[in-house]
């Protein structure tokens, strides 16, 4: 068996893996860094989700070395694409004039970015990545993990190991693999005092994952297969949805009510105009615009034959059976395949048309631009995962905007970094419709990282001390890489100073050095003066 050794060991090549893998290096740590699928980028890329942001992030609220991911996308756009003259002027280029967020794009340009900043690392050998790499195993010695075990694509099987191991996989994967001490699903209100949580904890109850895909439209006929399951998803209605699930009819998140969504393929629109700020409007209107990541007026006439539209919508969630602790998570993600496939067929054939007629059959799967075999996204996007029991856990009344209102989110003293997104849960596998609250402005707090035993063990990503219903605002794009951003930097102070991810914690004059250390590498670890929404 081949065995491996680096300083540091980051088990999961997506936002936060990355982040984790770009600040260790940066701390002239070794990294081994693995990843299940052929893109690393994780949800920004090989789940197709273009970024969901903050109303301030082009200014502040994130830290410097995301700012320039997103600087970098850009820069690509301008240096390689064929981008109009209105495009070309703008300062913050929306290369999709998607309405969700300031900054959608095609998955591969966010490839080729985060391959550019790790590439003087893997030239220089402190960087070796590991793709089509699954963790199988672990082992461990008391309180540390001492290896752990990947199978490549090939099947061969690698012993990784290293003083500090990251999971920065998607499912953290390797807390049981570990034996971590975990928690997944709904917690009740006698364990968090959470105003939102039930009566009743649910480990079982996890909201919905997405298997997302592109499309565009162009002439001729590009109606896909009749999936096999097809009947059974243009039949099915939700005990909570209020009708079919395959409609135009959904329940809006943040009230609840049936609203009635539009969908216009290729609107003669101005894309450079777009203002997408969801303190006003979360854009979700036309479906269309809402996660384009290709306007093709913004490019040069001809360039692009149509826009291209990010399908992550409503009727794509699936939250029928749970995938994480599944006997086969293989069939789960099938099924939830399958239901994305239906809504395209939907689409392509019995929707209805604003001009009476049904079915848009010039729409075209675009699987070229998402990276999936199947012509979907290469991999599912996993808005929920296992947690750790952390020193500190995230509950909703640190941050909710009703139970908050002027005072503001909680201030923590081991503040490591920042966030912002309202409390946006999904429908969930135990039944439950969306739960979408205002959230004050949040500062992330280094307990949430600290598992409440493990010593050389961290947290990466989605995986940190929140509940199932902070999870909502600590999921998404800048809050994943100020994670993986934090974990990876930790792990080098701690090899630097030859102490423990703990003690940092527990100790003010270890605490300060550390914080002095992020705020230096551009980790902002607090808000200017400005409300939630």
């Amino acid at each position: 068996m081949t065995e491996l050794r680096a300083d540091v060991l980051i088990v999961g090549g997506g936002l936060g893996g990355v982040a984790a893998a770009l600040a260790a290096l940066r701390a002239g740590r070794s990294v081994l860094l693995t990843e299940q699928y052929a893109w690393l980028g994780g949800q920004l890329t090989s789940q197709a989700v273009p970024p969901d942001e903050h109303s301030w992030v082009e200014q502040f609220g994130v830290t410097a070395s995301y700012r320039a991911l997103r600087d970098g996308i850009r820069d690509y756009y301008r240096a390689y694409y064929p981008l109009a003259g209105p495009a070309r002027a703008m300062r913050y280029l929306n290369p999709g004039g998607g309405h969700v967020s300031r900054l959608c794009h095609e998955p591969r340009v966010a490839v080729a970015v985060i391959e550019a900043l790790l590439a003087p690392y893997r030239s220089n050998r402190l960087l070796r990545v590991l793709l089509g790499s699954v963790p199988v195993a672990a082992a461990t010695d008391g309180d540390r993990v001492t290896a752990v075990t990947v199978r490549r694509a090939d099947g061969e099987l690698v012993t990784l190991s290293a003083p500090f191991v990251l999971d920065a996989t998607e499912t953290g994967e390797l807390l049981p693999l570990t034996g971590t001490e975990f928690v997944t699903g709904f917690e009740s209100q006698a364990q968090t005092g959470e105003p939102s949580a039930p009566a009743v904890a649910d480990p079982t109850n996890m909201q919905a994952f997405s298997v997302c895909f592109a499309v565009d439209h162009v002439d001729g006929e590009h109606t896909i297969e009749r999936p096999a399951e097809y009947a059974k998803w243009r039949d099915y209605q939700p005990s909570f949805w209020g009708g079919p699930l395959l409609s135009w009819q959904t329940p809006n998140p943040r009230t609840l009510e049936i609203s009635t969504r539009s969908f216009t393929p290729n609107p003669d629109d101005e894309p450079w105009l777009v203002e997408a700020d969801q303190r006003h409007n979360p854009g979700d209107g036309n479906l269309w615009t809402f996660r384009r990541i290709a306007a093709r007026r913004n490019f040069t006439a001809g360039a692009y034959a149509s826009d291209i539209c990010l399908v992550n919508w409503p009727m794509i969630d699936y939250f029928e059976t749970p995938l994480i602790g599944a006997a086969d998570p293989a069939a789960v993600e099938r099924a939830a395949r399958e239901l994305s496939f239906s809504v395209l067929y939907w689409l392509q054939t019995e929707a209805p048309r604003p001009d009476g007629g049904t079915g848009w059959r010039g729409l075209r799967l675009r699987g070229d631009v998402t990276g999936g075999a199947d012509g979907l996204a290469m991999a599912p996007y996993i808005r929920e995962s296992r947690r750790i029991r952390a020193e500190y856990t995230v509950v909703e009344q640190d941050l909710s905007l009703a139970v908050r209102g002027d005072k503001g989110a909680v201030s923590h003293a081991d503040a490591i970094g920042v966030g912002m997104y309202r409390i946006d849960l999904h429908p969930s596998t135990g039944g439950d419709h969306y739960v979408d609250i205002g959230s004050c402005p949040f500062e992330i707090p280094l307990g949430a990282l600290i598992p409440q035993r493990m010593e050389n063990l961290l947290p990466a990503g989605k995986n940190i001390g929140t509940t199932h219903i902070t999870n909502g605002s600590h999921r998404l794009h800048p809050v994943e890489w100020n994670i993986g951003e934090v974990a990876g930097a930790l792990a080098g102070f701690c090899l630097d100073r030859g102490t423990s991810p703990r003690a940092v914690r527990n100790s003010p004059a270890l605490l300060a050095d550390f914080q002095t250390r992020l705020a230096a590498d551009g980790v902002e670890l607090h808000w200017p003066d400005i409300s939630g929404y």
